[in-house]
């Protein structure tokens, strides 16, 4: 590792224990400023974070703010009190990165300084149920979303240089689901992003992570939940107007078209309104949405119609089509029609 080159170590803590105070030490001893965020711990731990003043820069939220925040306030304090060039390792606070895979990943970094480094877990059988469940769907969420394969989606053991810093800063989201938000638009500006193994390590079946299951859980999926609820709104106008207009008139195709049209100026309205809260360039928005929605209503119409051709009901067939089409969408619309364009500050 260059020693002529800073090592910043950035702990957010919420309600700390004795692990912090080790992982500290073992940080400092190694070379690293370490800047710790006490997220709104409490006066109960005020004399955990007083200990370590000596030792580390030491921030504190009057309140508890979440992870993200935490983290944006850590990188803040470390853009305005070192001057480049110099690397970033975010670490939890409860003992669960090991020194050596800190050193290892912000190694990484070096090699890498326009990548973001990810120190990524082996999810083996010995990982408690939540963790393995919780990390496999965002997994797949993240995969469906970029097309990019992350073994780690929740890794907090992360590395990047100053050339990032500012771009980090500027992403949305102040709980867990700012972690996943970044991968995110990491993703969508092409920055490389690299993944490293590290320890697996889960003290007391990771008792002490402060992740709530279903709140959390909504922050960081509900970009996909509401476009899947955006998508089943405007399922339920085509599959009734498709139905509607099918037994009165008994033709497929002007049935399928028809019913398409009405879906899709909901669709391209609750999309750019509510999903992907686009304000800007609505216009250019409409014009490569309705451009996608014609390629899909002649996909759909052909689907539907080889579908029927086997012996399928029409109304199921219709939808079987619609279920098959729905990935398709969501791509195309998240990374073209809708795409935001990165801004840093």
């Amino acid at each position: 590792m260059n020693e002529n080159i800073q090592k910043i170590a950035l702990i957010p803590a919420y309600k700390p224990q004795q692990e912090l105070t080790d992982l500290t030490a073992q940080l400092s001893q190694n070379g690293f400023s370490v800047v710790i965020v006490n997220d709104g711990s409490g006066v109960e731990f005020r004399q955990i974070f007083d200990s370590l003043s000596s030792s580390a820069h030491v921030i504190a939220h009057a309140e508890n703010k979440g992870k993200g925040e935490a983290l944006k306030t850590g990188m803040n304090y470390i853009r305005n009190h070192f001057k480049p060039p110099y690397f970033t390792v975010t670490a939890d606070a409860d003992g669960q990165h090991k020194i050596y895979d800190i050193i290892h990943v912000i190694q990484e970094a070096e090699q890498h300084p326009e990548s973001l480094i990810l120190g990524s877990r082996k999810f083996d059988k010995n990982v408690p149920f939540r963790s393995q469940f919780g990390n496999t769907m965002t997994r797949l969420v993240y995969q469906l979303s970029t097309g990019i394969k992350i073994h780690d989606t929740q890794t907090g053991l992360r590395a990047f240089s100053h050339k990032l810093i500012d771009s980090l800063i500027a992403i949305p989201g102040s709980r867990y689901e700012y972690e996943m938000n970044v991968l995110m638009e990491l993703a969508r500006n092409h920055t490389e992003i690299r993944e490293i193994w590290i320890e697996t390590v889960y003290l007391h079946e990771n008792a002490s992570s402060h992740f709530d299951a279903v709140r959390d859980s909504y922050r960081i999926y509900k970009e996909i939940l509401k476009f899947s609820a955006s998508s089943f709104v405007s399922f339920l106008l085509d599959y009734a107007l498709f139905c509607l207009l099918s037994a009165f008139t008994g033709r497929l195709v002007f049935s399928n078209i028809t019913a398409r049209i009405c879906s899709s100026v909901l669709n391209f309205i609750l999309n750019q309104k509510f999903v992907f809260g686009m304000k800007d360039n609505t216009a250019q928005s409409a014009v490569k949405y309705f451009s996608l929605a014609i390629m899909i209503l002649f996909c759909n119409t052909l689907i539907l119609k080889m579908l029927t051709l086997t012996g399928i009901s029409t109304f199921l067939a219709k939808i079987i089509t619609e279920i098959l089409l729905f990935i398709f969408s969501y791509i195309i619309q998240h990374h073209f029609v809708f795409r935001k364009e990165h801004k840093t500050i």
